[in-house]
């Protein structure tokens, strides 16, 4: 059977104030009145039943994906009792998907993209499920058509041929400089990591206990109590806050043996700053981005302005390069080239005012 599995376990603090420790970026309404995690659902239920899709978040936030996706049973939400990067993330989901179907397929993406049009995406998707299938011992990752010199992304280097549109990897490289950035879009053998994978749930419990074998150790102790919620609950509280950080990338897709990429043509933005909300949303003749009900602009010019209050108006004269951001208890305003600093800002938040606004 074919599974997927939607990691949405992220904080996403570069879109506060907007996205809080109880309302992450992946459930914000800033799409179309539609959440990222809403969106990534619904680009996967186009070929998946409900029941083939899993989401693996934070434990706290369990009750408001669940209200989110009404359509997944509750056995498909997955808590992590804390946040210990996306290697542990697919252990742990791979680890719970082994123990109802051993044979199975596992995909995994990731829920705070925007990804057009759906069909390419599914078009991918299911050739990525396909060359698993075909190539038992590969791990399947999607790479994304390079659009132009990022330096915000990591990138995948193919080599040989495998199919259409299917190639065998050469290796990952990390965010490049410019001048790297510039000679990778040059070249047709290098994509954007997708951070989106496919491959038989056997085949990546083997990698992680082949290069991550405390954490593959770690989920397969919880796993073996994962019917009985008191057990399972206390092996989660007990094991997993204690498995090495790490990333899927460093810990097991640099160093696979077989690895395959599947090219993935479609738009495709990370939105993970406020910034880049002018890579997915519309601005107007002067550059100014709306995500408002209400807003206006007397003379504004490169400016973005966010609010998710249908009665709140967000108003601006005469100025330039601009973010200004409203939520009910707290506003951001920010030149954009300083939107980056987000972080400094809430340490200062923190250290100021506790937990209040965070």
């Amino acid at each position: 059977m074919k599974h997927a599995v939607i990691m949405a376990g992220g904080a996403g603090t570069r879109l506060w104030p907007l996205s809080r420790r109880n309302r992450p970026k992946q459930l914000l309404r800033l799409f179309g009145g539609k959440s990222l995690l809403r969106q990534a659902y619904e680009r996967l239920a186009a070929f998946l039943r409900p029941e083939a899709i899993n989401v693996i978040t934070a434990g706290a936030h369990l009750p408001l994906v669940a209200e989110e996706l009404p359509e997944l049973p509750a056995a498909n939400l997955i808590g992590e009792p804390e946040g210990r990067d996306t290697a542990n993330a697919v252990a742990l989901s791979a680890a719970v998907l082994h123990r109802r179907d051993p044979e199975g397929l596992m995909g995994v993406f990731t829920a705070d993209h925007i990804i057009r049009p759906v069909e390419r995406f599914a078009a991918a998707v299911e050739r990525a499920y396909m060359i698993a299938e075909a190539y038992p011992k590969s791990l399947v990752t999607l790479g994304v058509t390079v659009r132009g010199p990022e330096t915000a992304f990591g990138y995948v280097k193919r080599s040989s041929f495998v199919g259409d549109g299917v190639y065998r990897v050469e290796r990952f490289a990390e965010k490049p400089d410019v001048e790297t950035a510039q000679r990778y879009a040059a070249s047709p053998d290098y994509y954007w990591n997708s951070g989106s994978f496919v491959w038989r749930i056997a085949t990546i419990l083997d990698e992680l206990k082949r290069n991550l074998p405390a954490s593959y150790e770690g989920v397969m102790e919880i796993a073996g109590a994962w019917d009985d919620p008191v057990r399972r609950d206390d092996r989660l509280a007990a094991v997993y806050p204690k498995l090495q950080k790490i990333s899927i990338d460093y810990a097991v897709m640099e160093k696979a043996r077989e690895v395959m990429v599947v090219e993935l043509d479609c738009q495709w933005a990370d939105v993970g700053s406020w910034s880049q909300l002018e890579n997915v949303l519309e601005s107007d003749e002067q550059g100014v981005l709306a995500v408002a009900v209400r807003s206006l602009d007397l003379d504004s010019r490169n400016v973005t302005v966010v609010t998710e209050d249908a009665g709140h108006l967000i108003a601006t004269i005469g100025v330039d390069d601009l973010i200004v951001v409203h939520s009910p208890n707290a506003t951001l305003v920010c030149r954009k080239k300083d939107a980056q600093r987000l972080k400094e800002l809430l340490e200062r938040v923190a250290a100021e005012h506790g937990d209040s606004y965070l």
